[in-house]
């Protein structure tokens, strides 16, 4: 792990650190007082820093957010790792190739041609990402910070492509993972067979929690019917509304960072209530 920066953000005490493992830049704040909870991020450009995000200054204010929900529960706020995607000039589709779950398609589900998604499938590495996250990434910064993870306390978050990255994670390493934050689950780009793998590989209900989110304008207007579906398999497959598992709909909001930092809390409360 090298150590890149530190900087501080409006509203949130203490330092961010910015690092780096190989070439994945990752961004983390760690609470002043000691914390049992931890979140871990897609799409870490557009959580903290306002210079690095898609829309700038359009952040999730995910330490705003995670401070305030935990002070109404009275417990301390989670150390909150922002993992950022790969995207860049040399290599635009880098955050798909992140953040598509691998097994899924590379087992014979087909990329939807409407989405206009042309990345080789033998060049998925979701695998590898969520690995590094799992094996090197959290294990690094919990040791920096003298943190001990506890996966009943432990939760992934991402939206649209990163939705679908969370899901997965957690299927993946249920053992690391007790709940999924998935804001609009970007599953035009596999339709009904992606929402039925990925759903019913998460693991059985009784331990885990899922919070799944769409809204109704922009790219969130076409997921309605695959939501539906999701919602459907969870029930079906154990998951009790309001318990372990939540999916809400927000009339009129769209597919941004403005509309889900906005019901953020809503997201962190599921998983921070005890």
């Amino acid at each position: 792990m090298e150590r890149i920066k530190r900087f501080q953000i409006r509203g949130v005490p203490g330092w961010v650190t910015r690092v780096k493992f190989e070439n994945r830049i990752v961004d983390y704040w760690a609470p002043e007082k000691k914390t049992e909870h931890l979140l871990v991020a897609h799409d870490g450009q557009n959580v903290f820093d306002g210079h690095t995000s898609t829309h700038k200054n359009k952040t999730w204010e995910m330490a705003q957010s995670a401070i305030r929900v935990s002070e109404g529960l009275g417990i301390s706020p989670p150390l909150i790792i922002a993992v950022f995607h790969s995207s860049s000039k040399k290599e635009p589709w880098g955050r798909a190739l992140d953040l598509s779950p691998q097994d899924v398609f590379q087992s014979g589900i087909a990329i939807a041609p409407s989405t206009n998604v042309k990345i080789p499938l033998e060049k998925l590495h979701g695998n590898a990402y969520l690995d590094l996250i799992a094996d090197q990434i959290i294990p690094a910064i919990a040791l920096e910070n003298k943190f001990q993870v506890n996966p009943d306390k432990t939760a992934m978050i991402g939206s649209s492509m990163g939705g679908l990255a969370t899901l997965n994670g957690v299927a993946r390493r249920p053992d690391l993972y007790r709940t999924a934050l998935a804001f609009s689950p970007h599953w035009t780009i596999g339709g009904n067979p992606l929402v039925e793998s990925l759903i019913n590989a998460l693991p059985k209900p009784g331990k885990h929690k899922v919070w799944m989110s769409r809204g109704t304008k922009g790219l969130d207007r076409a997921y309605k019917p695959f939501q539906d579906m999701a919602d459907e398999l969870m029930f079906r497959n154990g998951f009790r509304k309001n318990r372990d598992f939540e999916s809400n709909v927000y009339e009129r909001t769209g597919h941004n960072e403005k509309a889900w930092a906005k019901y953020l809390p809503t997201a962190l409360k599921l998983w921070l209530y005890e």
